[in-house]
This record gives structure tokens, C-alpha cells and sequence, in this order.
């Protein structure tokens, strides 16, 4: 082979191994609580601060709440714990109270001791991303720390065949799940895809009861379902007013529930986000009004 040749196979060498995704077995948890799954260098990205309310503050969701907790405590001990599916409206408090579960368990196990890194670890993998799931789960494999994996808003159309890794990664594969990941997914659709999908696909399979089973699988294998639901006038008011004394907001109560209520009727509906928004909204006026109000020195 001639010099030249040569020259060429490595500079083609070089170039394949830049396009190449890092490998998996670089993964390192560290003492970050939270981290960011990026598909395309197959890395973790810690993040430094986690957006997250506290679990007091979410309202109208004590059973689901009190079951999740329980889950997400077996699991940090070692304990049999099912994977999660949280599922319903929109802004009822799904993602968020995956978050304040997984900070109230790295609270209680932290209690007693000095300096100690969460010993539970939340990895947020994006919808997109689903297809690299089984790399990421061979990478935590290898590691002894405990971790949920977190995906918001998962869910798949018709033609989409990415469910299928979903599928075998979580417990139909030859490996199974690893013993110390445990997945949890928020989602507006029960089976994680839309019924219309389903029912297209059912009037043109061969044998429509095959293609149902195949497509309804998918959330079989999530252990927990639980379901969230529009919020009523008395659990938005009193969503409005924990945030409202989490702020320490200066306000008197029938004022605030009128403005909420208002507020409310304006976005269309109830839920823990509208009660957000309208409260960041309402902080930002009481400030401004609040600087106006103050006498500039001289």
C-alpha cells in the first residue's frame, strides 16, 4: 500500500470515528442530583438546578401523590417497585410531582447525614430520544447508583415503531430492566397513543385484534397507572393560595380567589399550570406596583 493510501485510510478512519456516538461506558453519574440524557454523544448532562416545586404545593392529588412516593421509596431501598405511568389533562401536576417525589426521597435518605451527594438519581431522556433508551439502560448497568429515568410527554402516532424499543428495554428484553433504573413517563393518552391511530390500523390489519393487543401492550408494562384529571373550583383556589403563601405574596384572600377565578375563565379551564401562571403573573404586578409605590431617595 502506497504512502498516499495510506494517508487516505487514516483521514477516512479519523473522520468515521468523529461521527461516531461516544460510547456508553463513559457514563459517569457523579454527585449531580439531575441529568439530561443527549442521544447524539450518547453523554449525561448534569444540571446544576432542577425546576421543581415542592410537594406540599401540589393539591388534589393525594392519592396519586401518596402512591408514587411510596413506588419511588421501595425502589431508593432496593425494594420490588414498578415502573410509572402518569397520565391525563394537561397541567394537572404529572411531571411536577415526579420531580418533588424524587427530591422528598433524596431528602428523607439524606436525613441525619453531613455532606452526603442524593443517593437518587433523575435522568430526563427527551420524547425523541426514546430510541437510544436501551444504550443509556446498558450504561447504567455498570453503575451501583440507584436512578429514575424521566420521560415528559411520551407518546407515539400510528406508524411510529419506536414503542417497540420502548417495550423490549423496559421488560421484554433478554437483559430485562437493570435492577437499579426504574422509568417513569407522563403522558395525555392511557395507552400512549392516539385511539384513532389504533382504530385506523385495526379496519385495515388481517387480524385487528392483533394489532389492538400490540399497541395497548405498551402501557402494560408500566406496573402504576395513575390518572390526573381536570381540577375543581375548591383544589384551584387552594393551588392559588399555597403558591400565593409559598411567595408570601400581600394580598387579601377574596381578592386573590376573584382575580383567580377571572383568571381562570380567560384560559378556559382549571389546572396546576393555569394556578402558576396566573400566580407568576400576579407576583409580577404586586412587585412593579410595589417599586412604583416606593419614595426614590435623593
Amino acid at each position: 500500500m502506497s504512502l498516499r493510501d495510506q494517508r487516505l485510510l487514516a483521514r477516512v478512519a479519523a473522520a468515521l470515528e468523529r461521527l461516531a456516538p461516544a460510547s456508553p461506558t463513559a457514563i459517569a453519574l457523579g454527585r449531580a442530583e439531575a441529568f439530561v440524557w443527549h442521544a447524539d454523544t450518547r453523554s449525561l448532562v448534569p444540571v446544576d438546578s432542577v425546576n421543581r416545586v415542592a410537594l406540599s404545593l401540589l393539591k388534589g392529588v393525594d392519592r396519586q401523590r401518596d402512591t408514587l412516593l411510596a413506588n419511588t421509596r421501595r425502589f431508593a431501598k432496593g425494594l420490588p417497585s414498578n415502573n410509572a405511568l402518569l397520565w391525563g389533562a394537561r397541567g394537572t401536576g404529572k411531571s411536577s410531582l415526579i420531580k418533588a417525589v424524587h427530591c422528598a426521597v433524596n431528602r428523607e435518605l439524606a436525613a441525619g447525614k453531613k455532606s452526603a451527594p442524593p443517593a437518587l438519581g433523575l435522568i430526563e431522556i427527551h420524547r425523541e430520544d426514546i430510541r437510544t433508551l436501551p444504550d443509556l439502560l446498558a450504561a447504567l448497568r455498570r453503575q451501583k447508583r440507584r436512578v429514575l429515568v424521566f420521560c415528559d410527554d411520551l407518546s407515539f402516532d400510528g406508524g411510529d415503531s419506536t414503542f417497540k424499543s420502548l417495550k423490549a428495554a423496559l421488560e421484554g428484553g433478554v437483559e430485562g430492566r437493570p435492577d437499579n433504573v426504574l422509568f417513569y413517563a407522563t403522558s395525555n393518552r392511557r395507552h400512549l397513543m392516539p385511539r384513532e391511530a389504533i382504530e385506523n390500523e385495526r379496519g385495515t390489519a388481517l387480524n385487528p385484534a392483533e394489532v389492538v393487543d400490540e399497541k395497548v401492550s405498551l402501557s402494560d408494562r408500566f406496573g402504576l397507572w395513575l390518572g390526573f384529571h381536570p381540577c375543581d373550583q375548591d383544589t384551584y383556589f387552594a393551588i392559588v393560595e399555597g403558591y400565593a403563601k409559598d411567595l408570601g405574596l400581600t394580598i387579601g384572600r377574596d381578592d386573590l380567589l376573584a382575580r383567580a377565578n377571572e383568571w381562570s375563565v380567560t384560559r378556559g379551564g382549571r389546572s396546576g399550570r393555569v394556578a402558576w401562571q396566573f400566580i407568576q403573573d400576579l407576583a409580577g404586578e404586586l412587585a412593579e406596583g410595589a417599586s412604583k409605590a416606593r419614595p426614590r431617595g435623593r
